[in-house]
């Protein structure tokens, strides 16, 4: 994940990042379809403004490095 230095909404500085949070939550959404496994879901971390409250989800190395090769994403 690249650093942010601001917001890209409202050029904020005050950023938060979160822990790294499994994108394919048991009950939930799955954030990153066929980006891991049964056993290794894929992980993400937020970043929030607490200026705006702007959100933003950045996929973990291993998940992109998944991208090209699945069928459950496209490159547009």
């Amino acid at each position: 994940m690249s650093k942010l230095s601001s917001c890209p909404v409202c050029n904020g500085v005050n950023l938060y990042r979160s822990i790294s949070v499994a994108a394919a939550g048991g009950y939930g959404p799955n954030f990153l379809p066929g980006l891991g496994n049964f056993l290794n879901p894929p992980r993400f971390n937020l970043i929030t403004c607490e200026n705006c409250g702007f959100t933003g989800f950045f996929a973990n190395r291993e998940a992109r490095e998944k991208l090209s090769k699945s069928d459950k994403w496209e490159k547009i």
